[in-house]
Formats: structure tokens, sequence, C-alpha cells
């Protein structure tokens, strides 16, 4: 039976929807873009039924954002991805700065560095970095996407920034982290945020997954808002009080360092004679 056309609209997404789960979808094949991902897994992962996933892929890979492994049929981000993220950088040159400062506290700490940028309520891992100590921490990858406050160097984030944003966050959104991360209640997160304010750097001491804990240090753009963090993440075993202060003594010296450059990159454009 043809369904009346009102029912019919109903059926379908609305367009702020569908781009939704493109994005969603999206978001998804870069978490796994080292082995690929099949499409039950993208299915379970993005909680979209089949058909909807095999759709939205069809069109991702016709406009070149996504490809598919012929022999095994998984999807990995396609060459206009990189195209795009080429474009982005060039704009906003954050990679070429910081590339460097994340390779120098894997070198030095022989554990895994961290640079995240803040989105909004989420933070995004943009580079990862692993030292040469053989037990790595799989906590975080490049690409991977968490709530403020879940991971060391998201809650640096949110602990930098002020009490009523924090509360406001927590209203609207402890119930979602509380979903997927069920150790991060609103007490909890609470009581971390303070911790990490009287410390001056946050720690995640295995909340994400056991035995793998982390430092981060939140970085403040020139305006004084809070745009990423640097953060190291290691093995239960490696974090006694006395590596901590280390680790944290390594962060602070680059976070410094990226917002001087900052600062003065950002000094450099206000004085700029651009009539000439």
């Amino acid at each position: 039976m043809e369904l009346p056309s009102a029912a019919l609209q109903a059926t379908r997404p609305s367009g702020s929807q569908a781009i939704q789960r493109a994005i969603l979808v999206l978001r998804s094949i870069a978490r796994s873009h080292e082995n690929g991902i099949g499409l039950s897994v993208l299915c379970q992962h993005t909680k979209l039924n089949k058909s909807t996933v095999h759709r939205i892929t069809a069109t991702l890979i016709s406009e070149g954002l996504v490809e598919q492994h012929e022999q095994t049929r998984r999807y990995y981000l396609g060459t206009e991805c990189y195209t795009l993220g080429l474009i982005a950088a060039d704009r906003f040159r954050l990679r070429n700065v910081v590339d460097e400062p994340v390779r120098r506290l894997a070198r030095e700490t022989g554990d895994a560095a961290f640079f995240s940028v803040r989105q909004g309520t989420h933070a995004l891992c943009l580079l990862r970095e692993d030292g040469n100590y053989p037990l790595k921490s799989h906590v975080l990858h490049a690409g991977d996407r968490h709530p403020l406050g879940v991971g060391g160097g998201s809650l640096a984030m949110l602990s930098a920034m002020d009490d009523k944003w924090v509360n406001d966050y927590l209203d609207r959104s402890i119930e979602d982290i509380g979903s997927l991360y069920p150790v991060y209640t609103r007490d909890v997160l609470e009581s971390l945020v303070q911790e990490s304010r009287s410390r001056g750097y946050a720690v995640n001491r295995g909340l994400v997954l056991k035995g793998s804990w982390g430092v981060g240090v939140a970085i403040r753009d020139p305006d004084g808002q809070v745009m990423g963090a640097y953060s190291i993440a290691t093995v239960e075993s490696r974090m006694s009080a006395e590596r901590e202060a280390v680790l944290y003594g390594l962060l602070r010296t680059e976070t410094n360092a990226l917002e001087k450059y900052l600062q003065d990159s950002h000094k450099n454009v206000k004085h700029t004679d651009f009539s000439s």
C-alpha cells in the first residue's frame, strides 16, 4: 500500500538529520582508519540500520570522501578527505606547529603523546605519537572524539572552563555521557574538575580504559578561550607520583611555548599593514 505523502515525509530523515548521520558514519570510518571498518561493525558503532548506512556510504563514495576495498569490502576515508584536510591545515597551520612538540613528548617520555582540539562540547584528537616503551596505551587515536571530561586532555579542557559553563554542560550532557561511559557520573566529573583545578593539570586514572592513565594540560588561545590540550597516556605501572610531576612539567613547557607562539602570531596579524 502506498503511504500518504505526509506519512512518507515522516519516514524520511530531515535535511539536518541526514547530514548528522553522514557525519556520524564518516567519523566512525575515520576512527578505524588503520584497518578499515566493515558494514556490520559500522552499523554497531553508529546505531543505524544496514540500509541507511549502505545508502550513506554509497553517497560518500560517489563524492570521494569514502573508499571501499574491493576484496575485504571494508570502508576507508577517501582522497577527498585528504584534500579537505590539507586545505584546513593550510588555513589553521596548527598541525605544523604542534607536530614536533607531540613527537618530542613521545620521544622524551617513551609513552603516547597527543594533541587534541576542542570542538564545542567535545575533544577531537588530531595527533598521536607513540614512544619507544614496549607497553602501549590504546585509549586514544587520531580521529577519536570524546565528550569533554572523558580522558586526560579532554578533562583538562573541561576543567579550564568556568563554573557556569561546566554546570550548563553537565545539565545538558551528563545523561549522554553516562550512557557511553557509565563510570562518569555527575559527581565524578565535578570532583575531577575540582581536583584538576587545584592541581593545575588533569589526571585520568584508568577511567576510560582500565590500566591506561593519562595527564593533560589545557591550551588557551590569545583571547583566553580553551582551544585544545596536550596530553600523555601511559600504563598504570609507570605512573608514580614523581613521574606524574615530570610528565606535567614536560606538558607545561610545551603548552607555554604554544600559547606564546599563538600570542605572537596574533600580535603580528593585528599589526600587519594591509594597505600597501
